[in-house]
């Protein structure tokens, strides 16, 4: 374990921050602490904030290179998935409506298995249509592009919806709040305000660069059996994602130097469909959220309870 430890201290750079857009609000994920923030109808603010008890979040071993990646999937899903409940059951309490969180799990659940199979099925079927008889570097490019399109294609399309939209712009204060601390401007509307809605290191980008990386890593699958080359689209999905995140990360540490900034166009290009410019509201919804976040993986015990979301533990901030 001393060795384990060693090896993590010298691959982990500062902590980074992160955070995801959810309902009407923004979740902040700080080094042992998480908080999520969503505003209420009545014009409040419904905070949350938990410590990371889970061992992935605490021992030296999930955070050893191509490790931390398939970790961070699990981060997004588990803590994005509260998040998510917890916000939209501070809406439906607002409303005066009933929704229990099996029915939110289960929505989600089936918009997860519905986007992995738009997007690594039907890309898969479209380049053995298009490349029938070609080489597998070319299979894989075609399936590869194929995906791209697709990604696109969904984003534009939801970005359609009004409460998507909104999403959006939430999307945009998280980044803005992380970029403000980032480059140590005032945690303020205005000091939040100033800031790009882009950032290197965003899940958009991240999925970007699964695109290009799913390409290398399939060649060498070659074109076997059908049965095979699901199976192999699936099993390789954490290699895939492990390999994106350290790169994803690379980019963000040197995003300096000219060469990378260069290289980082695209998965920064990309944000422009998943980020909008926040209003005054919506940026100060971030800024608590990460405020909290901070301040819990400083100050010792939760303030409230994360893991029944359910339950009425909110705090309201005017």
């Amino acid at each position: 374990m001393p060795l384990l430890t060693a090896l993590a201290r010298t691959a982990e750079p500062p902590f980074f921050y992160g955070g995801q857009a959810v309902i009407e609000g923004v979740l902040m994920r700080g080094p042992t602490s998480w908080a999520v923030a969503a505003r209420r109808p009545d014009g409040g603010i419904a905070l949350l904030q938990d410590q990371l008890k889970n061992p992935v979040y605490r021992k030296p071993f999930f955070r050893l290179p191509f490790i931390r990646g398939v970790v961070g999937i699990f981060e997004t899903l588990h803590l994005g998935t509260n998040a998510m409940i917890w916000s939209a059951q501070v809406k439906a309490r607002a409303e005066q409506m009933e929704i229990s969180r099996r029915a939110i799990v289960t929505t989600i659940t089936a918009s997860m298995l519905f986007a992995f199979a738009v997007f690594f099925g039907l890309p898969l079927l479209a380049g053995g249509a298009l490349a029938r008889h070609a080489s597998s570097l070319t299979f894989t490019a075609v399936e590869g592009a194929a995906r791209a399109l697709m990604l696109v294609a969904y984003l534009l399309a939801i970005s359609l919806l009004p409460d998507v939209k909104r999403l959006f712009q939430y999307h945009g204060a998280e980044h803005k709040t992380i970029n403000a601390f980032e480059a140590q401007a005032p945690l303020t509307v205005e000091g939040v305000r100033r800031q790009s809605r882009l950032h290197p290191r965003c899940g958009t980008g991240f999925l970007i660069l699964v695109v290009f990386v799913s390409i290398i890593v399939f060649t060498f699958v070659g074109r076997p059996s059908l049965p095979l080359l699901l199976l192999s689209r699936i099993v390789l999905v954490p290699v895939i994602a492990a390999i994106s995140y350290e790169l994803i990360r690379l980019g963000a540490r040197f995003r300096a130097n000219p060469v990378v900034s260069r290289l980082l166009v695209p998965v920064l290009a990309a944000q422009y469909l998943t980020t909008r410019e926040p209003d005054p509201s919506e940026l100060e919804v971030a800024i608590t959220a990460f405020n909290a976040a901070r301040a819990g993986s400083s100050a010792g015990p939760p303030a409230h309870r994360a893991d029944r979301a359910e339950a009425p533990a909110e705090q309201l901030v005017v």
